[in-house]
């Protein structure tokens, strides 16, 4: 596995924290998201007022039913002294309309838990649809430094934990506001002293969740790190598969997931601890308060200043106010979760984009094939330049050759010249035009490409090679399979062209996979071609039914062909011989062979072998 890529942007698996990166803003992390959620406002707006209209409703619930009580117990104390009765008519009206009230206090709550999933939906769609348009405008060595996992796992584990959070947290803290709110303006009215020994809770409350957040948002930002590691870790072990098993590295694979897999769980367990510590401590607080008020309603009894009634509606709503006070605690820690979610969100969708478009893009209709480099020079790294000083010509129709050891920038020249990277210096023109000027999707639409890693995808034979070009008839598809050789095996499969490719494609060969690669770029029928190592994956007698076919294919068209059985480009225009980024050696196969250079060693001992 390249060791860059493997290791992820932090340059290392690094349990904790990167030299000189610091822990992330909390406050920073919740503003990009509202700022993300302003085109949801109307809706939030709507949200907003069901939830406070509906929580208002069921404030109002407890003083009512201690008008009840008190009438209930002006009522039997009447009874018992013979100078009246209870008046149950009166207690009933009472508890219709408390009844009424809660009704629509429900419907009112059903309406704002209806709107904000309809919200949290929205974002995570839109969200969703965003990175996936952001992964297309992404450069290539973004890819090439991360690990498939994490970036699926920013896509799927961050967005769903950020939608769960909003789901819950976003209703739960206006209702608990609201509630905080509406309780004590109620319980003022009752009565003031008992109102400021309920008080006494809230600064004991505040300093206990800020203490706690405090301490318990790190190990939530750690935790979402190292699900994304774990996820990454998962799918290059289950897609290398084999290479695990040949190599015996079952045991050292295990002993690298174990790593982080405790990471993960040191710090899931750190910060579902701290944020459980959160709701029995205030259960704690909240009944210290009710206890102080249950002795001050009990000497205002005693005194005649209040009714049993209000005691009754006091204790209800000193409940309900240590309530939300517990709710808002426990938010606090869904907050946490979608801070820390958000985070990996909007930092994704904030990486640097590669330019799609130029002002004055060239047109691409009228082009041919001519390709020249010009002093080329690049490096992935730029204080590490690994091609120094390339220049080639090489005019429309030919065949070109480019051959080398391993390393030599064979395929670094491929990518430069789809812009995959941007050079360093020098210049790559098509037609004489630099391929800056082009926007890039254009530019890429003069380019078919058959790589040695073959990419399919879970789907059918036809729809695979139909992705070459997506309006192709089903005889074009046919045609295509014919001319790479592939049609007579797709005939003998189930299902013919219909047969479906499982997710890892494992239902069909190696070669078989390159053959419809193959046909795939036939099909897309582009202007200038790219085949690296296209038929290193066949046997021999199917690598000279594919060579025909790509002769047949590559007459008109510029073609640019990486090989290392140098047996298979002897009838190349022009064979460019790499070395160290440059190139050495440049001329047809008999050229090259009479110059007895560097050339001539290579094939002379590939022949020697195969002799």
């Amino acid at each position: 596995m390249n060791e860059h890529r493997r290791r992820g942007p932090m340059g290392g698996h690094g349990h904790g924290m990167a030299a000189g990166e610091k822990a992330k803003d909390f406050k920073g992390s919740m503003k990009k998201l509202f700022r993300y959620m302003e085109r949801y406002k109307v809706r939030f707006c709507f949200m907003f007022l069901f939830a406070v209209a509906g929580t208002i409703f069921s404030i109002v619930g407890p003083k009512i039913l201690g008008k009840a009580t008190t009438e209930l117990f002006h009522g039997l104390v009447a009874k018992v002294s013979g100078t009246g009765s209870i008046d149950f008519k009166k207690i009933g009206m009472i508890l219709l309309w408390t009844l009424g009230l809660y009704l629509v206090s429900a419907c009112f709550s059903f309406i704002q838990g209806l709107v904000m999933t309809g919200i949290s939906n929205d974002v995570t769609y839109n969200l969703r649809k965003d990175i996936s348009k952001k992964l297309n405008r992404l450069p290539m060595d973004y890819f090439e430094s991360r690990t498939n996992g994490e970036i699926l796992s920013r896509v799927t584990n961050d967005v769903d934990t950020l939608q769960m959070s909003l789901n819950q947290s976003m209703t739960q803290l206006i209702t608990s506001v609201t509630t905080l709110i509406g309780v004590f303006v109620m319980m003022l009215s009752i009565n003031v002293w008992m109102t400021l020994a309920a008080l006494l809770i809230l600064p004991v409350s505040m300093v206990i969740i800020q203490t706690v957040m405090r301490h318990s948002q790190k190990y939530f930002q750690a935790q979402q790190k190292y699900l994304g590691e774990v996820n990454g870790q998962i799918e290059e072990n289950f897609g290398g598969h084999n290479v695990v098993k040949v190599f015996n590295k079952e045991n050292d694979v295990v002993e690298e997931f174990e790593k982080d897999n405790k990471m993960l769980y040191e710090s899931a367990w750190k910060s579902q601890f701290f944020s459980g510590m959160m709701m029995p401590i205030m259960q704690f607080v909240g009944n210290l308060g009710y206890v102080m008020v249950a002795l001050l309603g009990g000497i205002f009894a005693i005194k005649g200043s209040i009714e049993v009634g209000d005691i009754q509606s006091f204790f209800q709503y000193i409940r309900n106010f240590t309530q939300p006070v517990q709710q808002i605690a426990q938010v606090t820690n869904l907050l946490q979760s979608s801070a820390a979610a958000s985070e990996r969100v909007f930092e994704f969708l904030e990486e640097k984009e590669e330019e799609q478009l130029v002002e004055h893009p060239v047109d691409v209709a009228s082009l041919s094939g001519e390709v020249q480099f010009e002093h080329v020079k690049f490096g992935y790294n730029p204080d590490k330049i690994i091609i120094h000083d390339f220049s080639a010509e090489v005019k429309d129709g030919q065949k070109i050759a480019i051959v080398g050891p391993t390393g030599a920038g064979k395929t670094t020249m491929v990518k430069l010249l789809m812009r995959f990277y941007d050079i360093n210096g020098g210049s790559i023109k098509i037609d004489g035009h630099d391929v800056k000027d082009f926007n890039r999707s254009q530019l890429r639409e003069m380019f078919g490409m058959v790589l040695q890693d073959t990419w399919l995808f879970s789907g059918t034979i036809r729809e695979n090679i139909r992705y070459g070009r997506l309006d192709a008839t089903d005889e074009e598809i046919i045609e295509a399979a014919k001319a790479a050789h592939i049609h007579n095996f797709i005939m003998q499969q189930p299902g013919g062209y219909d047969m479906i490719l499982d997710e890892e494609t494992s239902n069909i060969s190696q070669g078989q996979k390159q053959l419809l690669t193959i046909a795939r770029a036939i099909l897309a029928d582009n202007r200038i071609l790219i085949l690296d190592e296209a038929t290193s994956s066949v046997d021999t007698r199917t690598e000279m039914q594919i060579q025909k076919a790509m002769d047949n294919l590559m007459k008109g068209r510029t073609s640019f062909v990486i090989a290392h059985r140098l047996s298979t480009i002897k009838d190349a225009d022009l064979i460019l011989v790499m070395k160290d980024g440059d190139i050495i050696e440049q001329g047809n196969h008999e050229e090259l062979l009479s110059a007895k250079g560097f050339y001539a060693e290579l094939y002379n001992s590939q022949f020697e072998k195969t002799e």
